[in-house]
């Protein structure tokens, strides 16, 4: 693996078997001449391309750390998985269960970077949001923000797991940052109470940072792509949601 770059580098997250979206991505990156990619986890669940996917990430150089749905898949007895981890599990090797077992939850790079897929002591939560009983999706008061991130002396947080891009800028200094999905614009979920995340556009979302002498400049890629087949695979598999998220970053 070549050396992470941490003066200027890309983040992904989220790409849940979305292997077009994440050509997209890829290609995006590359013709900016960014050679570091950083990876927040939650790689094949879902009823599109998982073994694409996978092939793709085992063969790219970039620093991954893991997900709730990839710890699922690799913890979780088949038949008690969830649809979306089933599908993706179906397609996978032994080469590939692997290559997840292998992953750690969070890491700490050029000792000012640290990664986790929700929070820092949970990768199903919210770093950014909270879910009111009616369902809504509100922001987190500052103080609970800044709390989650207790303890932690780098000073850029990155995490993913909301699929909605979003920064935040710590009373302290540090900088938060969710990158976005790029592989799945929009779920429903039941936890803590059932909710939509839905980001309104089909586009494969990721961040590229860069520190500067103010502070890090961080902006937000929305990358267009040929979303057809990826929906097409979400219908053929009886997943409605998807095909309607893959194709609008709408699901409902």
């Amino acid at each position: 693996m070549t050396e992470f770059d941490a003066r200027k580098f890309a983040v992904i997250a989220d790409i849940h078997g979305n292997s077009d979206a994440l050509i997209a991505v890829l290609s995006d990156i590359d013709a900016q001449g960014i050679a570091s990619i950083v990876n927040l986890g939650d790689h094949l669940s879902g009823p599109l391309a998982a073994r694409e996917t996978i092939e793709i990430l085992m063969a790219r150089d970039m620093i991954c750390i893991r997900g709730n749905h990839d710890r699922w898949l690799v913890e979780t007895d088949p038949e008690e998985m969830g649809p979306s981890d089933r599908i993706a599990y179906d397609e996978l090797e032994d080469r590939h269960l692997e290559w997840l077992r292998a992953l750690p939850p969070t890491r700490l790079l050029a000792d000012d970077v640290f990664l986790c897929h929700g929070t820092p002591a949970s990768d199903t939560t919210y770093w950014f949001e909270r879910v009111a009983p009616d369902g809504g999706v509100l922001i987190r008061p500052e103080a609970d923000i800044a709390a989650e991130a207790a303890g932690i002396a780098a000073s850029l947080l990155l995490c993913g797991h909301s699929h909605l891009p979003r920064r935040v800028d710590l009373a302290d200094g540090r900088t938060v940052l969710n990158p976005g999905s790029v592989g799945c614009p929009g779920y429903v979920d039941d936890e803590p109470y059932p909710h939509a995340m839905q980001t309104g556009t089909p586009a494969a979302c990721y961040a590229i940072v860069e520190r500067r002498p103010e502070g890090w400049m961080t902006s937000f890629r929305h990358v267009p792509y040929d979303t057809a087949r990826m929906a097409g695979l979400a219908r053929e598999r009886n997943r409605p949601n998807w095909a309607r998220s893959v194709a609008t970053g709408w699901v409902k």
